[in-house]
């Protein structure tokens, strides 16, 4: 308990430093140079004095301070002195931030265009880039500078600003990791077909440009209720597991668990994996796990953009009760041939891009795959070699007797994704692009076993030959492709039509056939079971936004999705537990608008209505929210919203038996439509330094299902007729609870601490009358996620807290002697979920270097899981030993190092 309460202080003493500050004007500055560029003094006055410098980063390009320069003096005399004869002149502004700019123009080009404005209330519309690439910036922010007035931009990155003041105006242009551009506009530029550069935080390697918060950032909380923007490109600054995985970053978010080690899936405000929409460039991906769930499916060099929706999420998505992941891909380098590898101690991994047609179009293919290293074999046999599922892991027997003359077999086991995506741009207008993933883990531990003339045993007279061929197969993976063409019609309306396929699949065989052979006649045995998911997903969706004025912004459209989804488990060879095969449209409609009331109020209001032509009925759904702006900091918000889901993933209480799940499609006799309500409450204030966020949740679900064989006496077999409606059971859950999050923007250290208070209860009727946690239930969960800065070296930490999940124990045991004489022990076990695993908390620490290879960039780095070697408990087993019940913990991995290396050409 005194590891824990020291490591909880030294993480929040060295996240957050005191709050108190002073005028800027008014602060004292100590300093010290001689013979130094300047961006490294402005980086050591923004680590050391908490300031921010805004400039265009070619004024600062070659500059050194020659002269020896020593004092402790305000800020104006600091840069007076440093600046003289530099041709840097600067402006201070707010309480931190320093304005640099060009001394030889006749203004501050800045802050002031000089010009006079010869349009007023005009619309200006464009798209925002990646100066490097050429890639389009998906939501990013556009704002008038000085005002809460601005707009983002849309998933091809246009945006349009209506009621622009006049065309000298300022705009701040930022997205997530990268550098915030302040974009002057001018009375004799074309504003309707604006392009705006911004360059990538980690693109230039041979200096640090401080230019705002936003590029130091791998999150931004304050995008919208309930809403996280992510950046692909910082999260590789934080701990992995060895591989750079978006879905273990959103983990360390608030509301989302973070202690689930064994799953990359997303388990968010009570909800389930399969509960949460994952959309990639359009179509969904059901399944996120590679390795028995350590790490996610998706390849980061192939992601451009993360969006997290916790709840709340408007009216255009649909289809799942908990929450939103949208995922976009990266379309590829427009400007230059591009390549890149890297390589960790699981897995390699490559991606090539470039343009064609005259930088009309793009294409990007990226691939990693893993290898069966040693430290790849420690997690596969920390996952295999204890699991209560019975997974394979390496057996070894020996010659005599009938053993069968076993040998040692190792697990042939890897997993692979593949990304592509083809863009081309005829015009200004349209965006035409193809995208395509597939990703798969197999795992082959299947062996022969011959034993050949045995003699006479036991005095017969036969020879005898026996014959062991035990199959053990596993595989599952997804496909998924989508068409997007989009078109901006004119500076306020703007369409995209999409047609998507996506499949997951999944297959386990895990039999044994034995033959015996005599002289005379020959004898074969089948036993084991064999279970096969496919599920395959058509989709389209036209989906339409309308900018009317400046404040009313509508979106509308359709879409439609057919799922083919078959289920079929079988034992031996000649019992069929379950076949099902279910076919089904959902078509949808929805409308949803964007209001501005006054400069304070926004309200979107929404509906949505699903057609499911298996039950053929209309389910509606309503959703509202509301954000008050107290001020330019605070700002108070709140939704609500009705959602179904008719796609479910059916769980297993009876792991032993098979998966762990499986998906079917709802029928609202064996299996129910899943519906849920969300309401939530929260406050938010922000500064260019600090966020401090809250919201409070409620989500009452219903027709919610689970598969379980603990109530059917007589179990499976080929002499029992089964009917599959008494495995299925229904019930109803209540997920509530309350988010904070305080993430600290600026400096060279920053991150941000997160706590979740919640609650996750189930009612079930045959598990008794009285609601019950759910798996997923845990009270506490504390979070602090870290990284500090020093030139090309990024230091990463993350510290996770957790209360313990409950689980169901057994509480006695009692033996039965069966008819052939033997006994059988049978175990009584408690309520459901009426026991907790101790607490869950783990530290994680990393350290990134980049560097260059010639022209070509690199970064190397380390990682160390689990540094203090905690034995956090995954579940555990049960043994009756001479009449005693004996429990056993088995953990999740302990400490565990990992090593990586990335290259690319630029």
């Amino acid at each position: 308990m005194i590891r824990i309460r020291l490591i909880f202080l030294f993480l929040t003493i060295l996240l957050i430093p005191p709050l108190s500050g002073q005028d800027l004007a008014q602060k004292k500055i100590k300093i010290d140079y001689q013979d130094k560029p300047v961006y490294l003094i402005l980086l050591d006055l923004e680590i050391n004095y908490k300031l921010k410098f805004v400039y265009d980063k070619e004024l600062i390009d070659g500059k050194r301070i020659d002269d020896v320069v020593t004092g402790n003096w305000p800020i104006e005399k600091v840069l007076n002195v440093l600046f003289d004869g530099t041709g840097i002149g600067y402006r201070l502004e707010d309480s931190d931030t320093v304005y640099l700019f060009n001394t030889s123009d006749k203004e501050e080009v800045i802050l002031s265009s000089g010009k006079e404005p010869k349009r007023s209330d005009l619309t200006a519309s464009g798209i925002i880039k990646d100066a490097l690439t050429g890639e389009s910036l998906p939501f990013a922010t556009v704002m008038i500078h000085g005002t809460s007035f601005g707009t983002t931009t849309n998933v091809d990155g246009y945006f349009t600003l209506l009621g622009v003041p006049n065309d000298t105006m300022l705009l701040d242009v930022s997205y997530l990791g990268f550098a915030t551009k302040h974009f002057r506009l001018d009375p004799d530029l074309d504003v309707s077909n604006l392009v705006i550069g911004l360059e990538n935080a980690g693109v230039r390697l041979d200096e640090v440009v401080v230019t705002a918060a936003e590029e130091k950032q791998a999150a931004n909380a304050s995008s919208g209720i309930s809403r996280i923007s992510m950046a692909p490109s910082m999260m590789a600054k934080l701990p992995s597991y060895g591989e750079q995985d978006i879905f273990r970053s959103l983990q360390l978010l608030p509301g989302v668990s973070g202690s689930n080690e064994s799953s990359s899936g997303l388990y968010v405000r009570g909800g389930t994996p399969d509960q949460n929409l994952i959309l990639f460039d359009g179509f969904t991906v059901y399944h996120v796990d590679h390795l028995f769930g350590f790490f996610s499916a998706f390849n980061s060099n192939a992601i451009k953009d993360v969006q997290l929706y916790k709840g709340g999420f408007d009216a255009k998505y649909g289809g799942r009760i908990s929450s939103v992941v949208e995922l976009t891909g990266k379309d590829g380098n427009s400007e230059q041939f591009n390549a890149g590898a890297g390589v960790s101690l699981l897995a390699a991994n490559a991606f090539v891009e470039s343009p064609f047609a005259k930088g009309k179009g793009t294409f990007l293919i990226a691939g990693r795959r893993s290898f069966q290293s040693k430290f790849y074999r420690n997690l596969f046999n920390a996952y295999t070699g204890s699991s209560q599922s019975d997974l394979p892991q390496d057996r070894q027997g020996g010659p005599g007797g009938f053993g069968f003359g076993q040998q040692t077999v190792q697990p042939n086991t890897y997993f692979y994704d593949l990304n592509a995506k083809l863009t081309y741009k005829p015009g200004t207008k349209d965006v035409l692009s193809l995208s395509f993933y597939n990703g798969q883990d197999d795992l082959d531990n299947s062996r022969n076993s011959d034993q050949n003339s045995f003699g006479r045993p036991f005095g017969g007279s036969a020879n005898l030959a026996f014959n062991q061929q035990n199959t053990d197969l596993t595989n599952w993976g997804n496909w998924g492709t989508s068409f997007k063409w989009s078109r901006k019609w004119n500076e306020a309306f703007y369409s995209k039509y999409q047609m998507s396929y996506s499949n997951y699949y999944s297959e386990r065989d895990r039999s044994s056939s034995t033959t015996v052979t005599r002289d005379d006649s020959t004898f074969t045995n089948i036993n084991g079971n064999y279970e096969y998911n496919d599920l395959k997903d058509y989709h389209f969706k036209l989906e339409n936004e309308w900018q009317i004025d400046k404040w009313n912004w509508m979106e509308f459209g359709m879409e439609g999705s057919y799922n083919d989804i078959r289920y079929q488990y079988t034992q031996n060879d000649t019992s069929t537990i379950l076949d099902r095969l279910n076919k089904g449209w959902t078509y949808a409609v929805y409308a949803q608008d964007r209001l501005t009331l006054g400069e304070r109020a926004i309200v979107k209001a929404g509906l949505r209505g699903n057609y499911y032509t298996v039950t053929q009925k209309w389910y509606l759904e309503p959703r509202v929210s509301l954000t008050y702006l107290v001020n330019d900091q605070l700002k108070l918000k709140a939704a609500f919203g009705n959602y179904h889901q008719f796609a479910t993933r059916i769980i297993r209480e009876d792991i032993q038996q098979g998966s762990r799940d499986f998906w079917l499609l709802a029928d609202e006799t064996k299996v129910p439509i899943s519906q849920a309500y969300h309401y939530i409450l929260g406050a938010s204030y922000e500064n260019t330094n600090w966020l401090f966020d809250m919201e409070a949740y409620y989500k009452p679900m219903t027709g919610l299902s689970e598969y379980s064989t603990r109530f059917v006496p007589s179990g499976f077999g080929p002499d029992r007729s089964l009917n599959y409606e008494e495995f299925f059971y229904t019930g109803d859950g209540i997920a509530k609870g309350i988010e904070w999050l305080v993430q600290k923007k600026f400096g060279a250290w920053n991150g941000w601490i997160g706590y979740t208070l919640g609650s996750v209860r189930y009612q079930f009727d045959q598990f008794g009358d009285d609601p019950y946690p759910a798996n997923q239930d845990q009270t506490h969960e504390f979070k602090v996620v870290s990284t500090y800065r020093i030139g090309r070296l990024t230091l990463g930490g993350t510290f996770i807290y957790a209360t313990g999940k409950p689980y169901t124990a057994p509480v006695g045991f009692y033996e039965v002697r069966l008819l052939n004489g033997s006994t059988g022990d049978f175990f009584e076990v408690s309520g459901k979920n009426a026991f907790r695993y101790p607490d869950y908390h783990r530290l994680d620490i990393s350290a990134t270097m980049d560097f260059r290879i010639g022209q070509s960039k690199a970064n190397a780095g380390l990682t160390l899981f689990n540094l203090y070697n905690h034995k956090n408990v995954w579940y555990k087993e049960y043994e009756v030993i001479e009449g005693s019940l004996y429990e056993t913990n088995v953990s999740l991995l302990g400490f565990t190092p990992s090593l990586f290396f990335n290259w690319t050409l630029h």
